[in-house]
C-alpha cells in the first residue's frame, strides 16, 4: 500500500514524519508479537522455583499448585509446557529479565520493588506474610514483640521487603535474609533454635506445618497476591492472554480447586496425628523402605504411595491386628493374602508385595479411559471397600448425573450405598464402608502428600533425606 500511495502522488511533496510514521506501521505488521514467537515455536516456557507450593514431582510427575496452572494455559495456547527451574528467588526474577523464560509462576507475591523490575498479572490467589515461632514461647501479637528476636526470611523474598519497609518507617527490627535455602529449611532452622521466629507466606506454613508440630503460626504481618510476572516492555500480547486465563479460572472456580487440592494436605492433622506421622517416619519407615521401593519398581507404582497405604492400614506395623481379623502391615484379609499367595501375614516382605499386587490387579480392571490421578484414586478406594461396590457407585453417579470417571463425583456417592434407598438397586448390595473408604483415600493422599515433600523439609537425617529423595518408580 505505502508503494501504491508513493506512486499515486510522486509529485507530491509528503513531511518527512509521515512517512516515517507510515513505514514504521508497515515494519510492525511483520514483526511477530511475544505471543506469536511462542505459539509459533509451539512452546510455552515457564520459570519456577520448585517447591510444594508451586511445582514438584509425584507418582504421575509434574504437578503442584502453580504448575497446574501453567499447564492450562500452556494448553489454552495450544503448546507445549517447559519447566525450568530457578535456584533462589533473585535468579528466577533475572531468568525473566533476560527472557530466558516467558513468565515466571513461582508464587511470587505482587511487591512495590518487584513491579519496577517486572510486570505482573493482577493477583489470582492471596497469600499472607505469616510469622512462625516455637511452640511454648512467647507469641507475637504486634510489631513490638518482634524487637530483639531473631528473624529470618527468605533472601530476595517479598517477607524480606516487608521488613525492611517496616525499618525504614522507624521500626526497630533485627533479621537476616538467608540465602539459598528453602522455606521448609528456614523453618527447620527455627525449629532447631537458630532463630526465634521466622517470616514465610501463608501457604507455605499450611503445608508444611504438619511436618513440623513443634512450631505454631499465626499473627500476619502482611496481605499479599499472587501474580505471574513477565518481562517489562510494550508488548502486551502475553500479558493480555496471560491475565484473561487467570481472570477466567478465578471466575469458573479453577483457582478455588487447586488452592482446595494442594494447600489444604494437613489442614487435618492434629498435634497428636503430626507427631505420630514424624516418629513412625523416622523410627519405623526405614526397616520397610526397601521393600516398598521393591514392590513397586515390580508392579509399577511410586513406592512412597504404596508406603501411605501401610501408614493408613497399620502405621507401618508388621504386626498389627485389627478387630475383624485382617493382619500385618498391608492388613490383608485371609482371603486376599491366599489370592495373592501369602503364607504370613505378619511377613512384612510378603505383606508389601501382595499389597502391590493386589492393587495391581484392581487397577488394570478400572477402564483404562479414566485419566489420573482418577483412576488411581478409585483403585485405592476399590482396595478397601472392594472392586464391586466401587463399580457400584459408578453406575449410580451415572444414574444421578454426575461423571463416573472422575472421583470426585464418585466419591459422593460411594457413602450412599450404605442406605437402602440406592443399594437395593445396585448389583453388590450394601456397603458398610462407603465413607470409610472416601476417608481412605483422603488420608492416603495426605501421607503421600508428606512423603513427597518431607525430602524437601531437612526434618530428617541424611539417610532418610536420600531415602525419600530416591527418584519413584513408574
Amino acid at each position: 500500500m505505502m508503494s501504491a500511495l508513493l506512486k499515486q502522488s510522486r509529485h507530491l511533496v509528503w513531511p518527512a514524519a509521515i512517512i516515517g510514521v507510515v513505514a514504521g506501521l508497515m515494519a510492525m505488521r511483520d514483526v511477530p508479537s511475544d505471543l506469536d514467537r511462542i505459539v509459533a515455536r509451539g512452546e510455552l516456557v515457564v520459570v519456577s522455583r520448585p517447591s510444594p507450593t508451586t511445582w514438584y514431582q509425584d507418582q504421575h510427575g509434574d504437578t503442584g499448585f502453580e504448575y497446574s496452572l501453567a499447564r492450562a494455559f500452556a494448553d489454552e495456547l495450544g503448546v507445549s509446557l517447559r519447566m525450568v527451574s530457578a535456584d533462589s528467588l533473585p535468579i528466577l526474577i533475572d531468568m525473566v529479565r533476560r527472557g530466558e523464560a516467558d513468565i515466571a509462576a513461582a508464587a511470587l507475591a505482587i511487591t512495590p520493588e518487584r513491579m519496577e523490575r517486572l510486570r505482573f498479572t493482577g493477583g489470582y490467589l492471596d497469600n499472607a506474610d505469616q510469622l512462625v515461632w516455637r511452640s511454648g514461647e512467647v507469641a507475637p501479637t504486634s510489631l513490638a514483640d518482634l524487637t530483639g528476636r531473631r528473624i529470618a526470611v527468605l533472601a530476595g523474598s517479598g517477607q524480606e521487603e516487608s521488613l525492611r519497609e517496616l525499618i525504614r518507617h522507624g521500626q526497630e527490627l533485627t533479621f537476616q535474609a538467608v540465602h539459598d535455602v528453602s522455606t521448609e529449611k528456614l523453618l527447620n532452622l527455627v525449629d532447631e533454635g537458630y532463630f526465634d521466629l521466622a517470616i514465610v507466606d501463608e501457604n507455605s506454613w499450611r503445608l508444611h506445618r504438619t511436618l513440623f508440630p513443634e512450631l505454631s503460626g499465626g499473627f500476619t504481618l502482611a496481605d499479599r497476591q499472587l501474580g505471574w510476572a513477565m518481562r517489562n516492555g510494550s508488548d502486551n500480547s502475553l500479558y493480555q492472554a496471560a491475565q484473561r486465563f487467570l481472570t477466567q479460572r478465578k471466575a469458573d472456580g479453577t483457582v478455588a480447586r487447586l488452592e482446595q487440592r494442594f494447600f489444604t494436605t494437613g489442614a487435618q492433622m492434629n498435634l497428636y496425628s503430626s507427631r505420630s506421622f514424624l516418629r513412625h517416619l523416622d523410627g519405623r519407615l526405614p526397616m520397610y523402605a526397601d521393600a516398598f521401593r521393591q514392590a513397586g519398581e515390580e508392579y509399577g507404582f511410586d513406592w512412597r504411595l504404596l508406603a501411605a497405604m501401610g501408614y493408613q492400614e497399620s502405621l507401618w506395623d508388621a504386626n498389627a491386628v485389627s478387630p475383624t481379623g485382617v493382619r500385618g502391615l498391608m492388613m490383608l484379609t485371609l482371603k486376599t493374602a491366599g489370592e495373592m499367595g501369602v503364607s504370613d501375614r505378619t511377613d512384612p516382605m510378603q505383606s508389601i508385595r501382595a499389597g502391590a499386587a493386589y492393587l495391581r490387579k484392581i487397577h488394570s480392571r478400572i477402564p483404562a479411559r479414566i485419566p489420573e490421578p482418577d483412576r488411581m484414586w478409585m483403585a485405592v478406594a476399590a482396595y478397601n471397600v472392594g472392586f464391586g461396590h466401587l463399580e457400584d457407585a459408578r453406575v449410580l453417579t451415572q444414574k444421578q448425573g454426575g461423571n463416573p470417571d472422575a472421583w470426585s463425583d464418585v466419591q459422593k456417592r460411594l457413602p450412599l450405598l450404605r442406605h437402602a434407598d440406592y443399594y437395593g438397586d445396585t448389583r453388590h448390595g450394601y456397603a458398610r464402608g462407603g465413607m470409610q473408604s472416601v476417608i481412605y483415600v483422603r488420608h492416603i493422599r495426605q501421607y503421600y502428600d508428606l512423603l513427597v515433600w518431607a525430602s524437601e523439609s531437612n526434618r530428617h537425617g541424611p539417610g532418610m533425606i536420600a531415602m525419600l529423595s530416591t527418584t519413584p518408580a513408574g
